[in-house]
């Protein structure tokens, strides 16, 4: 599968493609590209995340290949609603989506989420807003947090 590295601001991005599609955004500690050319469309991703980076992007327009479960595409779904700059905690989704009392379900889905700040599980807190899980770790969910509220 095609994919490439990113250099960003708070840590290198692995973005891998397959079918035309995005199917992985994810923090790495790999700090050099991989020897394969980039496709268009993974230079595309590329342009759009350095541009969320610098504040000018607050959406994304990229094909992007969610496989989950039903349940984690649900949240998944939910996930993609939260505008920029906004969070929500883990109760209002499993609420969105039918399911009250599947607020630890929710934080798992969050955890497999594979579009890291494409599909924004960052933006997801506890009831009380404190900052709770991230598979990036607290500290990078903390620094995409206030990145969106300096380009607010």
């Amino acid at each position: 599968m095609p994919s490439v590295i990113l250099k960003t601001p708070l840590a290198p991005l692995l973005i891998v493609e397959q079918e035309q599609k995005i199917c992985q955004i994810s923090f790495t500690d790999k700090e050099t590209s991989f020897v394969q050319e980039p496709t268009p469309l993974l230079q595309t991703a590329c342009c759009q995340l350095e541009e969320y980076f610098l504040g000018l992007r607050k959406n994304f327009n990229l094909p992007l290949c969610l496989s989950g479960t039903p349940f984690q595409q649900q949240v998944w779904k939910i996930l993609q609603t939260i505008p920029y700059g906004q969070t929500i905690c883990y109760q209002d989704i499993a609420t969105f989506i039918g399911k009250p009392k599947a607020c630890r379900a929710v934080g798992m889905a969050n955890h497999k989420n594979p579009l890291a700040i494409v599909v924004p599980c960052h933006r997801v807190v506890g009831k009380n807003g404190s900052l709770v899980g991230y598979a990036g770790g607290l500290i990078l969910k903390r620094q995409l947090l206030e990145l969106e509220q300096k380009f607010l």
